[in-house]
């Protein structure tokens, strides 16, 4: 069904509706009108990464992880995977009358929001730091969740109804979130926070919007003239519907205070274009109508957008998504899907070659850490429930053949005295003794999505879910130097939603393995990459720094010092960064053709390894332009296969459009001559080449215009 014959049938339902009808609408819980038969709808469903809250599913790397992945075309079957869970949930759901939150089929997902600092806790939600990696994961992902694979029909209905959020420049603080004001450059604002929105709404066609907490420019962005009606409306030609972030209407009169009353909050929304509300301030929608202070047409507006939606769903008649069985919740397929994505999306930062194990040399593993038997490690937030959970200790213990396996938990997550009776970090002892009687140990550290997370977790001293800096808490740093004394070789895996201190790993560890939260059964994959049956291919979505000195105040959204494209110190470990079993290089590139779309690069790469490699071709550009960033910027990447003590010649291709620099007006402007490439499977700065053991190639002068 087309938007046009949709939006139709909207008008005409709406038209037989009371204003008051119309405004019960417009509520996240939007309650039924029977004598126009329709049914009771709730709009708030997640699916991040696997369909969310509602019971069963299949699960999937927590969203950093995916990230990790560089592969959009994976992110397209996630997609369809969490899209066609939810229809076959939403079938059985609705033969049962059962229309309660998260059981529908508009998913407020995917978090496009850019990861500029690594102490926010929400940050494990969004594909990293780079705002085209995000947006070329994003759309892909939305064309999953929006289209799928199957089944078809010669004028489909929309599969689910995918959300783009939080718009716009909303990452940090949680605590200061409810308002706080964010003032940023046009050109940060065009350059780094809204292109991934872009994409996803003109590439995309993301059905729905999502307003951000905080204010932009002294507006609410759930009521931002600029953002929604200069920007989203009219310049970007958006749609579908904007929904308010939840309880964040409230927030313009509690906490903005722009506004003195919900009538006065409900107004602004509805006139700047929030059609759905995630709250109760829309409550207050008939008491304004009766004063005459929401103008009929606002309301009226919003309902036939939501109404649109629903029609393009197929919700008030049969469609080619009503025969998708429950049969297909956590079935093999989407399993494997899962699988496939994390062994994609873990990182190796470093290996003297312990990895993987030796089995001759090695007779007893010892697996120490907090994080070895977490079943909350390995969901992060935003998560649906699995029939199955296999840490990183049942996955060792599961492929060990012969290998003796010692377990220590060591220390609480982050508490120093978890045992009322007993004197702080009492379990230290064990862990040293499991250190001691092994051949080597595998270090289980990071935080999960209850230190880690959304305002309101547990987090920092403030309950933000913020991180105050980078470190690990005090019990897991006391663990980490008691097993370094011990002498005996260690691996670290951190499992985490962003990135921390790792300047012990790197000056002690053997090996590390950055994990994120992997999901329900990653630790199969975490144990098949130790053991050597999988190969670690993940790519850094974010920066690794040395320390959180290196980074301006959380609260300063500028760009300048943050992320790789204007990083002014030396990062630990780079964005893009990721090693594998093998030794891979790119050896030589040229410029093969060019058209009116695209530049296209030949490039020849070699694999001396003994391992097939799963490689990500990574392309930097810098112009020399008087706008560019600071350090070349990402604008092409690849996954390719390199088979093991082989050469292969590949293919990727540059857009033209990587040749913009956006001005300090915000505008994209092509005002360039020429401009460098860089080809690698890396960034091209001096910490890659160090740690990758090669540098990029360089194709110098490539002219802007022929």
């Amino acid at each position: 069904m087309n938007r046009e014959e949709a939006r139709k049938k909207a008008e005409e339902l709406v038209s037989q509706m009371t204003l008051s009808e119309m405004a019960s609408q417009l509520r996240y819980d939007s309650p039924a009108i029977p004598r126009l038969g329709i049914p009771e709808y709730n709009w708030w469903n997640e699916g991040l990464h696997g369909f969310a809250r509602s019971g069963t599913a299949t699960g999937f790397p927590q969203a950093i992880g995916l990230g990790a992945t560089f592969d959009p075309d994976l992110l397209d079957d996630i997609g369809d995977v969490i899209s066609t869970e939810a229809r076959a949930k939403y079938n059985e759901y609705s033969k049962h009358e059962d229309r309660d939150i998260y059981k529908g089929l508009t998913i407020w997902s995917p978090n496009v929001n850019l990861f500029r600092d690594p102490r926010w806790g929400r940050g494990q939600e969004t594909y990293g730091e780079d705002p085209y990696l995000i947006a070329r994961l994003a759309v892909k992902f939305i064309h999953g969740l929006q289209e799928g694979k199957s089944p078809k029909a010669d004028d489909p209905h929309m599969k689910t109804a995918a959300c783009a959020k939080h718009f716009a420049v909303h990452s940090g603080p949680e605590a200061d979130r409810h308002h706080f004001d964010v003032e940023v450059s046009r050109k940060d604002l065009f350059e780094t926070y809204l292109p991934q929105f872009e994409a996803c709404v003109k590439e995309a066609g993301v059905e729905s919007v999502m307003g951000a907490y905080n204010r932009y420019a002294g507006e609410p962005c759930c009521a931002n003239s600029y953002l929604m009606g200069d920007v989203l409306f009219a310049r970007w030609g958006f749609e579908g519907h904007f929904l308010s972030d939840c309880w964040a209407i409230r927030d313009f009169h509690e906490n903005h205070k722009v506004t003195s009353d919900p009538v006065e909050s409900a107004a602004l929304a509805l006139e700047q274009g929030c059609d759905l509300n995630c709250g109760c301030t829309y409550l207050s929608i008939d008491q304004g109508l009766k004063e005459g202070k929401i103008k009929e047409e606002y309301v009226k507006r919003s309902a036939i957008k939501l109404f649109t939606t629903r029609f393009l769903l197929g919700l008030f008649g049969e469609n080619e998504y009503d025969s998708i069985p429950y049969e297909k919740v956590e079935c093999a397929e989407h399993l494997a899907v899962a699988k496939k994505a994390c062994e994609e999306s873990i990182v190796m930062l470093k290996n003297d070659g312990i990895l993987p194990i030796d089995r001759s040399k090695i007779k007893t593993i010892g697996v120490i850490g907090p994080n070895a038997d977490s079943r909350a490690a390995l969901e992060g937030n935003y998560f649906g429930t699995s029939s199955e959970y296999i840490t990183p200790l049942a996955g060792l213990i599961h492929g060990a053949e012969g290998i003796r396996i010692l377990y220590s938990e060591g220390a609480d997550l982050f508490k120093n005295k978890p045992d009322n009776l007993a004197r702080p970090f009492n379990r230290i002892s064990e862990a040293v003794t499991v250190a001691e009687h092994s051949d080597m140990v595998i270090l289980c550290l990071g935080l999960d999505a209850t230190i880690e997370g959304e305002e309101g977790d547990t987090g920092n001293q403030f309950a933000s879910g913020d991180k105050v800096d980078l470190s690990l808490p005090e019990s897991q740093r006391v663990l980490i130097d008691a097993v370094i004394k011990t002498g005996t070789p260690f691996v670290v895996l951190m499992m985490t939603g962003s990135a921390m201190d790792m300047r012990f790993a790197e000056e002690n560890a053997s090996a590390i393995l950055q994990c994120w939260y992997p999901g329900p059964r990653g630790g199969d994959t975490i144990a098949d990459i130790i053991y050597g049956k999988v190969n670690p291919s993940g790519k850094l979505p974010v920066t690794i720094y040395k320390r959180v000195d290196d980074i301006p105040d959380f609260c300063d959204y500028s760009m300048k010092g943050r992320t790789y494209r204007y990083i002014e110190k030396e990062p630990l470990y780079p964005f893009g960064f990721g090693l594998g079993y093998s030794k891979t290089k790119v050896g030589s590139a040229y410029v093969a053709s060019r058209d009116e779309d695209k530049i296209t690069i030949s490039v020849k790469a070699s694999n001396t390894g003994s391992y097939d490699a799963r490689e990500i071709l990574q392309a930097y550009i810098r112009t020399d332009s008087g706008y560019e960033t600071l350090n070349a910027r990402l604008c092409a990447f690849k996954p390719v296969m390199i088979n093991a003590g082989s050469t292969a010649d590949l293919m990727i291709e540059i857009p033209l459009t990587a040749f913009a620099t956006v001005d300090n007006e915000g505008e994209r402007i092509v005002d360039a001559a020429s401009a460098d490439l860089f080809i690698g499977f890396g960034q091209p700065d001096k910490r890659t080449a160090e740690l990758y053991g090669s540098e990029a190639v360089t194709i110098k002068g490539i002219p802007v215009k022929e």
